[in-house]
């Protein structure tokens, strides 16, 4: 059975860090790209950053370049997300996405998502 479960979220004030984990299970996770997007209220869901393999060139929206930082451990098949200097802005509900992209198939796995609240 395919899982990926986020941990991580909670409240924190402006200027705080958190740290998001995605746990995988029951996929190849080494050979997907992995991803963090954020939903907040009345918005549409957006791509956070982005990781292919380890020591790759991670990529970022530019709302958190040189504030968060993305990572992954295939040994123990979670990505995480480093975020620190935290505004009011990122407040969104966060969700963890792998995706590997074949010739003939997608697969395409999300996470349940965990809220982040950060307050001024």
């Amino acid at each position: 059975q395919v899982r990926l479960v986020e941990s991580g979220g909670g409240l924190v004030q402006s200027g705080g860090s958190l740290r998001l984990s995605c746990a995988a299970s029951g996929f190849g996770f080494s050979t997907y790209g992995l991803n963090w997007y954020r939903q907040a209220p009345g918005k549409e869901r957006e791509l956070v950053a982005g990781i292919t393999s380890p020591g790759s060139s991670p990529n970022y929206a530019d709302s958190v370049k040189g504030r968060f930082t993305i990572s992954r451990d295939n040994a123990k098949k979670t990505v995480y997300l480093q975020m620190n200097s935290l505004l009011p802005e990122d407040t969104a509900v966060y969700y963890c996405r792998a995706l590997r992209a074949g010739l003939n198939r997608v697969d395409d796995y999300w996470g349940q998502g965990t809220q982040v609240t950060v307050s001024s």
